[in-house]
């Protein structure tokens, strides 16, 4: 299964909202997912005219179920991308 399939695979259909990004059933993090799926022909946008989407997962307990993207807890491999997160030398903090 390709997880960035165009359309949706039959699992998804009866996924459920998850309120933390795990399985709300059994607490899986997403990387121990049997299938996954990402909704990237429907985004939404948010206050911020950023993009999120509906990302779609089988747990191993069976589970499936759904958050969306923005809600995935940062990554700590991820570069800032805010010049506000970048530690400037003083001179040049006035810059930005």
């Amino acid at each position: 299964m390709d997880a960035f399939a165009p359309t949706p695979p039959d699992w998804t259909q009866t996924a459920v909202h998850a309120r933390e990004f795990c399985c709300p059933t059994c607490r899986a993090l997403p990387l121990e997912a049997e299938q996954v799926w990402v909704n990237r022909r429907s985004p939404v946008f948010t206050e911020d005219h950023r993009r999120k989407w509906q990302e779609f997962y089988r747990c191993r307990c069976q589970t499936t179920w759904w958050a969306w993207s923005s809600d995935r807890p940062p990554s700590p491999f991820k570069k800032p991308d805010t010049p506000d997160s970048i530690d400037f030398p003083r001179e040049d903090r006035n810059l930005f």
